[in-house]
């Protein structure tokens, strides 16, 4: 399978696997610097803007993310050629996690006034072990390549529209177009549902796949290379 990957995917797979690697057995510390924090977080660091979609929560969370890179990354990246493939899984990974930050902060202006909240104006009287620990509970960080993996699924169902999956559930080929419409709308019913026991960011699934359909569609538009 790793020696079928193209050059950047191939990359790709590798870089996500050090992370975990430093992350979760090498320097645990590491992870709470380099996952995706809210900006007014008092964990937030600029590069987490980047660093955040290397990263990710357990093995399965990896090995789904990077078995989808390699499906369908390595088949765009054979037509795009790998500058602009890796252009376009960069920015959908960046765009997945702007309309993630967007929902979150919209949600601390309903509860609180103000999109950049901060645990001392809100709880003038815990002390800073406190504060920390109210932080850790209002700032969930957000980590993994699934945005990028999206804008990827979105990508090939535009490309490949009639290419047949063959999928676990349902248990029948299915074109890829009606898979990433499916896939799309149960991201969206989940995203609206906002079940507080759900601690995937569907919002940034969903942000991947928009910001890949203005990408494509500014391709397109310019008459750039585009199979």
């Amino acid at each position: 399978m790793f020696s079928q990957a193209t050059p950047v995917v191939r990359n790709l797979l590798i870089v996500n696997g050090i992370f975990y690697l430093v992350t979760h057995v090498l320097f645990t510390d590491l992870a709470g610097v380099l996952a995706g924090y809210y900006p007014s977080s008092p964990q937030f660091q600029p590069w987490q803007v980047i660093t955040h979609m290397f990263m990710h929560a357990g093995l399965g969370h990896l090995f789904f993310n990077m078995f989808a890179l390699f499906m369908f990354g390595s088949q765009l990246e054979r037509v795009w050629g790998a500058k602009r493939f890796l252009n376009y899984y960069l920015a959908c990974g960046l765009g997945a996690f702007f309309l993630h930050e967007i929902v979150v902060g919209y949600g601390f202006y309903a509860t609180y006034g103000t999109w950049f909240p901060r645990v001392e104006e809100i709880y003038p009287n815990l002390g800073y072990s406190a504060s920390m620990a109210q932080a850790r509970n209002m700032f969930i960080p957000v980590v993994g390549a699934s945005g990028a993996v999206f804008g990827l699924l979105l990508g090939f169902g535009m490309l490949f529209p009639n290419t047949r999956l063959r999928l676990l559930f349902p248990p029948v080929p299915i074109k890829a177009r009606y898979f990433v419409l499916g896939y799309g709308a149960l991201e969206l019913m989940l995203a609206l549902d906002n079940n507080p026991g759900d601690n995937v960011a569907h919002f940034a699934h969903l942000g991947g796949m928009i910001f890949g359909y203005i990408l494509l569609k500014k391709w397109q538009k310019d008459r750039e290379v585009f199979y």
